[in-house]
């Protein structure tokens, strides 16, 4: 069976309402299947047959009627349906009833030319002359002369046979058609009503019923209800005539025999017949109910016509004579082509599919191969189909175009062509199907206003686009929502190459292949070169013109930005690009950047203003708002459409090398500093504080920020923009990030100091910042030295008993807490909170707060009595100040809590913890910093009850949620994972512990310094696992390390120096180092005595581990009587149930046992015990 296309159709019948396409409809002897059209045309077509007529039925838009919309919807056919010999146009009308037109309601008036009319003029077309008469201007086209040929012979038949084959189809349209009965049956003829023309409608009636009925004209009855034929001249116009008098005047002076409101619009588009129907007479009377029936007998005389026309010869045999194929592509093929195999798959595929798409777009960055992807792809189609003209359009400019189309005209032999109609010429001959088939391919279709926007001087070039079953479009573009215009949903996207493809395009394009033998210089030369095509090409050539290996042209790249700028701006010459434009990187982008800035502000906005931060992980809610969330959606989408940037929901990101170019080109117009003054501004309005709640949001916004921060443009104008330093430097300390934050501290104390002088509060506000960040990093020398200076300073400014001056020595105090310079810690403690009470109140959350310091003082020195006393009290009163559920109070709960675990009172430390977790889960979140130390300090207490199931399964919780929520390398995930390792190592699984333990370590000399308390911490706590594993040796060397270091850092007599002490006696003891374990053990005693006093913990711990060195070393009354008096002290300390207590008293039970004690070998596993004795949980 033959294939049916759009070109069969040669017969238009145009309706202008739905019940004159019903009735079109029920004349067909058969109806096709849609066809494809256009995504231009938006006509709605309905196919069929009659007589053997192909026949294509369209209807005027509903509610849009009058000349205009006809001749739009007939010129929308001609161009889907370009082999339409003729049409008719078959509908209702108005008739004009006269002496000599027996017109009535049901009958048919036909177009036919009469006198100097042509069958249909224009009566609202014209001038007024004199007397008010109206006289026609200009003529409109003739019906086909084939059509008034047959119609003649159909007026000739009629008057010598009659009208029975008229009547037969109307009677059998019915009949087929039952449910078109109702609407579209004859009226009663007593419904035919003719008023007089001085007589008009009675207002607010539909029907004439209650209209005076003397008024009616008298006309003889006809003998037969077939209805009358007349022939003559049609008005037609813009307006409906409901006017008998201006009818009556119209066909007096022209010899109208019918008005309706279309014919004139098609005429000059199609050459026509016009069919009406007549269903009223053009005066105030008009009624509903004869539509149907006018309807039905204008189609059926229009069957009757095709019936009697005969088929014409079609151009079916010169379609099947063979037609030269021609080839018109100006670009050679690139011999170096590789990859984009699916790409090309994927075009091949729709170009050659039955019924495909007839326009297909490639879209991409600008660079990434869109031109060599469509040039091979032609070449492909050349080589494999010897009957496909290709041809090949640059759009890189108007007048190239102009220059491609008349080439193109003369290789399909359109010769003399006008170059003003040369697109027009093209378009219909390869619509038409003697142009077999063919490839048109438009390159670097970037501009939309070469395709859409039509002017005088250069019209739109979307209408010259032909249209043919045969016939396929492609498009390259930049811009995919133009592919998309142009294209619709047949949009083929070319993505980056990847890795191999990027180092194959290197391959090629190098001549010297033993450039090619550093595969890791590659491998960072393309990485820069982000993998673009165009950037990989243009570096080959330059590196080849130079005679430089990759390694030197990676280091060019890599320098300062102008340099990598100026390098890939270097022209070159690449035979599969145009002459008449420039090639690299960075310029290839700069008429994309003009278009996008013609097109869209807000898009060139948004690329300005991305150009200015980091352009990865761009959170959209960081760019500007505009006053409505469409602009930014079709602002983003156009970006995007280029390929700038990438991504769309929540973030965006831009290609590197759109980002160089981007900042070269505000630079280049000098408006790059404009911009980073705008984005300073805005992110001085939008970058939040350091509050908790809003740590997502400045996770996102911080890295954009920095990059703000350090360009060159900001920092000579950064004086302006203090309070954004500050919220950054706030966040970053927050986030552990104390490095960076003490940069941002330093410049806002010098710039306050310098700007404000160094007695203001904002200068010493930064410089107490700066000291916390001190203090943070562990350097508490010069916290200390900086707090006692902004407290000196704020005594003298703002008094001593300021709340400022308070918060600075309650710092300083927490200073000489970390310093183990407790009793001074102590003292001054006390003072701020005396101080507080008496200015700002007992009850003053600030005078809480430094009594819970002081707490932790007492904490620290062992006087767990009074910690717990004093932190009960402060518990209390924020529960009845605060609420129970306060975060300040649920933190002295915690702080009591491990007061509890200090003491060994587990069971009320749990009970405690549990209460704690649950309530910080309610308020604060499960995710809060302070609900995962609480969940830390419950494990922590497991961990001291031997429940090391329980303390691991919720030490991996807090880990994981704290990578999270706070990131892999804050101190508090790193304080959680030295905490699991503990547990591990506790329970005998060293090979874990280790490796945890090598992690936290390295991380924390990356984040916190090797000299930090907290990495010689997890240094300390590795070499405990090797003591363990029997690694002596590599236990000693850490232990010597951290000892050393910890003297240099935090003094000889810190509290964490002599650990370090304690750690390395108890390994001298376990290699039988007898002398040297003694003498380090009897200088960690009398040291902490010293420093902590003779009855702390500590103190009690160096006594414990002493007595038993000496057990070992044949000192065995020595070690008793010291193992008594520890023994004794810690009952009184710390109770008579503590571990430790019970330890110590256990070791005298056992020696009491024996005269003479065994020198015990070091075995695997004995730390555990011994840790619990001389280093406690930390």
């Amino acid at each position: 069976m033959t294939t049916v296309t759009r070109d069969n159709y040669s017969i238009a019948w145009i309706c202008a309402l739905p019940l004159e396409a019903a009735a079109a409809r029920s004349m067909l002897d058969r109806t096709h299947s849609p066809l494809p059209i256009p995504h231009t045309d938006s006509n709605a077509y309905h196919l069929g047959e009659l007589n053997g007529h192909y026949i294509v039925i369209a209807c005027l838009p509903t509610g849009v009627y009058g000349t205009v919309s006809a001749a739009a919807v007939v010129s929308r056919m001609r161009f889907t349906f370009p082999r339409l010999q003729y049409g008719l146009m078959v509908g209702i009308g108005g008739g004009v009833p006269g002496k000599n037109n027996d017109i009535r309601l049901g009958d048919v008036v036909v177009s036919k030319p009469v006198g100097k009319h042509s069958g249909v003029t224009q009566y609202d077309y014209g001038k007024a002359i004199q007397d008010g008469q109206f006289e026609s201007t200009g003529t409109l086209n003739k019906p086909p002369q084939a059509l008034l040929t047959n119609i003649a012979q159909m007026e000739a038949k009629r008057m010598s046979e009659g009208d029975d084959a008229f009547s037969k189809i109307v009677e059998e349209a019915l009949a087929q058609n039952p449910n078109m009965q109702g609407r579209f049956s004859p009226p009663e003829e007593y419904t035919d009503f003719l008023f007089d023309s001085s007589y008009h409608h009675t207002a607010g009636e539909d029907t004439c019923e209650k209209c005076d009925k003397e008024q009616l004209i008298k006309r003889q009855p006809r003998g037969t209800k077939t209805p009358y034929i007349h022939y003559g001249l049609i008005a037609s116009g813009n307006q409906v005539m409901k006017d008998s008098k201006t009818r009556d005047r119209l066909a007096q002076q022209h010899g109208i025999l019918c008005f309706e409101m279309e014919a004139a619009g098609i005429m000059d588009e199609l050459p026509t017949l016009v069919i009406r129907g007549i269903c009223d007479y053009c005066d105030s009377h008009k009624q509903k109910q004869w539509q149907g029936y006018a309807a039905l007998t204008a189609a059926s005389y229009a069957k009757l016509l095709l019936s009697v026309i005969p088929i014409n010869c079609t151009d079916t045999d010169l379609m099947k004579t063979q037609k030269k194929r021609h080839w018109v592509v100006s670009l050679a093929r690139n011999p170096k082509f590789v990859g984009r195999e699916d790409e090309i798959t994927k075009l091949e595929e729709l170009i050659t599919m039955q019924d495909g798409p007839r326009r297909i777009a490639i879209t991409g960055l600008g660079g990434v191969g869109k031109t060599q992807v469509a040039l091979e792809l032609a070449y492909r189609i050349r080589d494999r189909d010897k009957e496909c003209s290709i041809m090949w359009i640059p759009c890189t400019s108007h007048a190239m175009i102009e220059q491609m189309y008349l080439h193109i005209a003369q290789k399909l032999g359109l010769h003399d062509v006008n170059p003003a109609e040369v697109k027009e010429q093209v378009k219909i001959y390869l619509s038409s199907e003697r142009a077999g088939k063919w490839l048109l391919v438009f390159d670097n279709a970037d501009d939309a206003e070469i395709w859409f926007a039509a002017s005088d001087a250069a019209p739109s070039l979307e209408d010259y686009l032909p249209e043919s079953e045969q016939g396929r479009i492609l498009f390259t573009t930049r811009n995919r929502k133009l592919a998309m215009k142009l294209a619709s949903f047949n949009v083929v996207s070319i993505p980056d190459v990847d890795k191999e493809i990027a180092k194959e395009i290197l391959d090629k394009t190098l001549a010297q292949k033993d450039l090619l033998r550093d595969t890791t210089t590659i491998t960072a030369l393309l990485e820069q070169l982000a993998f673009l095509p165009l950037a990989i090409t243009q570096a080959s050539a330059y590196i080849i013109q130079n005679g430089i290996d990759l390694s030197t042209y990676l280091a060019l790249l890599q320098e300062q930005e102008q340099d990598a700028v100026e390098l890939l701006s270097e022209d070159f010459k690449d035979p599969g690009r145009y002459n008449d434009i420039q090639n690299p990187v960075i310029t290839c982008w700069l008429i994309s950047f003009r278009q996008i800035q013609h097109q869209d502000p807000l898009a060139a906005d948004y690329l300005s203003f991305i150009a200015c931060i980091d352009p990865r992980n761009i959170p959209q809610s960081l760019l500007p708002q505009p006053t409505s969330r469409k602009q930014k959606v079709d602002a983003l989408g156009l970006l995007n459409a280029y390929s700038f940037t990438n991504g769309q929901e929540r973030h965006i990101g831009m290609h590197r090398l759109v980002y160089i170019a981007t900042r070269n080109w505000l630079r280049k117009k000098a408006s790059f500093s404009h911009w980073i003054q705008r984005v300073a501004e805005h992110l001085q309005d939008v970058f939040p504080d350091d509050h908790h709640t809003n740590r997502e949001l400045w996770r996102e916004y911080l890295p954009h920020a920095l990059t703000l921060l350090h360009e060159n443009e900001f920092v000579v104008q950064e004086n302006n923009y203090l309070d954004l330093i500050k919220r950054i430097a706030g966040c970053l300390a927050s986030d552990g990030r104390y490095q960076e934050a003490e940069a941002f501290y330093t410049k806002l104390m010098e710039i306050n100091q310098e700007k404000f002088g160094p007695h203001d509060p904002s200068t010493l506000a930064s410089m107490h910042n700066l000291a916390l960040t001190f203090r943070n990093q562990g350097r508490w020398d010069e916290a200390e030295k900086l707090g006692v200076q902004v407290m000196e300073t704020r005594k003298t400014v703002l008094g001593a008993e300021h709340p400022d001056t308070l918060t600075s020595m309650a710092n300083l105090a927490s200073t000489f807490r970390n310093q183990g310079r407790w009793d001074e810690a102590e003292k001054l403690g006390v003072q701020v909170i005396e101080t507080s009470k008496t200015v700002l109140g007992a009850e003053h959350p600030d005078t809480l707060t430094s009594m819970a310091n002081l707490a932790l003082t007492y904490w620290n020195q062992g006087r767990w009595i009074e910690a717990e006393k004093l932190g009960m009290q402060v518990m209390e009163t924020r529960k009845t100040v605060l609420g129970a559920e306060h975060p300040d109070t649920l933190t002295s709960m915690a702080n009591l809590a491990s007061t509890y675990r200090n003491q060994g009172r587990w069971i009320e430390a749990e009970k405690l913890g549990v209460q704690v977790i649950e309530t910080r889960k309610t308020v604060l979140g499960a995710e809060h910093p302070s609900t995962l130390t609480s969940m830390a300090n419950l494990a922590s207490t497991y961990w001291n009850q031997g429940r090391w199931i329980e303390a691991e399964k919720l030490g991996m919780q807090v880990i994981e949620t704290r990578k999270t929520v706070l990131g892999a390398k804050h101190p508090d995930t790193l304080t959680s994972m030295a905490n699991l390792a503990s547990t591990y190592w506790n329970q005998g699984r060293w090979d874990e512990a280790e490796k945890l333990e090598v992690q936290v370590i390295e991380t924390s000399k990356t984040v916190l310094g090797a000299e930090h308390p907290e990495t010689l911490t997890s240094m300390a706590n590795l070499a405990s696992t090797y003591w363990n594993q029997g690694r002596w040796d590599e236990a000693e060397k850490l232990e010597v390390q951290v000892m050393e270091t910890s003297k240099t850092v935090l003094g000889a007599e810190h509290p964490d120096t002599l650990t370090s002490m304690h750690n390395l006696a108890s390994t001298y003891r376990n290699q039988g180092r007898w002398d040297e374990a003694e003498k380090l053990e009897v200088q960690v005693m009398e040291t902490s005595k010293t420093v902590l006093g003779a009855e702390h913990p500590d103190t009690l711990t160096s006594m414990h581990n002493l007595a038993y060195t000496w057990n070992s070393v044949d000192k065995q009354a020595e070690a008793y009587q010291l193992m008594r008096e520890c023994a004794g002290l810690r009952a009184k300390k710390i109770g008579t149930s503590h571990p430790d207590t019970l330890s110590s008293n256990n070791a005298l039970t056992e020696w009491q046992k024996t005269k003479h004690n065994e020198i015990p070998k070091p075995v695997k596993g004995q730390r555990r015990e011994a840790v619990k004795r001389v280093l406690g949980f930390k």
